[in-house]
């Protein structure tokens, strides 16, 4: 979040109201005594984006201030973006003085726009302005237990950088999801590969593929076992980082046979396993359990733990 030292910083009146957007909060006093330290706006448009106000009634305290509202401007909807986007602007924004009908106005002195990207979405005033004097009824900036702000933005440019980079975002206590793939008939499974229905975790769908007569240094020996990533929802060149087991489930003793492994999953990687798996004479021994009147059991334990895309 970027903001402007007090020196980097105009202050100024005006009778004319913001052009863009105008926020007007009533019974201000309620937002202290719930507790809510933060405050966005609804979007509006300038320039060709969209924007909100961000407010901290108490003051950011994520930047320790204090005794001071805080107030930003922030780029909002940006998913539509070009990779690499970044937008230069200057903004002003306002506080309204109810007792002389004007508009106190802050911005940055030099003039200067501010530049707007994937990793910077928010430049504003950390100490807009000391509790002090906004509660003070004779600065008329809170009265009655209203207050009105405002912005506007104009856009100055706009350009695409080349450059590439990406986002990993690690996802914290990731729930995991059992499938159970009930296969009857085994042993007369008669194609190269079959799959399993569709599931899904961490927001992606997933299926398991058996090759019942091997694969690739697998091929008629084992059979072979894999981890498919079925359809990704997210953006292209994004890759997903999942821990899975894979289970053959003993059907007698419930003692299952099981592979474990980790992987970056993508659109160009989908798939993670063994070709060696299980052996066919394992398999086919009566008191492996791992066909029981010809059905095979077969499950999959899948956890994402993280997902990184392109910015």
């Amino acid at each position: 979040m970027g903001s402007f030292s007090d020196d980097d910083v105009t202050r100024t009146v005006s009778d004319a109201p913001p052009t863009h957007y105008t926020v007007k909060i009533q019974s201000f006093s309620l937002l202290l005594k719930n507790s809510i330290e933060k405050y966005e706006s609804g979007e509006f448009e300038a320039g060709g984006y969209k924007w909100k106000l961000i407010f901290y009634p108490k003051g950011n305290t994520k930047k320790n201030v204090i005794d001071h509202i805080s107030v930003y401007i922030a780029m909002s909807d940006t998913s539509s973006l070009q990779l690499g986007w970044e937008v230069y602007a200057v903004f002003r924004l306002f506080l309204l003085d109810q007792n002389k009908d004007k508009y106190f106005i802050l911005q940055d002195a030099t003039g200067k726009e501010k530049r707007f990207h994937a990793l910077k979405l928010e430049w504003g005033f950390d100490r807009f302005m000391p509790l002090k004097s906004f509660n003070d009824a004779s600065n008329g900036y809170l009265l009655e237990d209203n207050c009105v702000f405002g912005a506007e933005v104009f856009v100055r440019k706009e350009r695409i950088c080349k450059g590439k980079g990406e986002c990993l975002s690690m996802i914290k206590d990731a729930p995991s999801t059992k499938h159970l793939w009930r296969i009857e008939n085994f042993s007369k499974l008669d194609q190269e590969c079959y799959y399993s229905s569709v599931f899904v975790t961490g927001d992606q769908k997933w299926k398991i593929q058996l090759y019942p007569k091997g694969r690739r240094h697998g091929s008629g020996s084992h059979i072979s076992l894999y981890l498919v990533l079925a359809d990704s929802t997210t953006p292209p060149g994004s890759k997903i980082y999942a821990d899975y087991t894979l289970r053959i489930l003993d059907q007698v003793q419930a003692r299952h046979l099981s592979g474990k492994g980790d992987y970056w999953f993508s659109e160009t990687k989908k798939e993670s396993g063994w070709a060696r798996y299980i052996s066919f004479s394992y398999l086919n021994q009566s008191g492996s359990g791992c066909i029981l009147k010809d059905v095979c059991l077969v499950e999959a334990e899948v956890t994402v733990h993280g997902i990184s895309s392109s910015m």
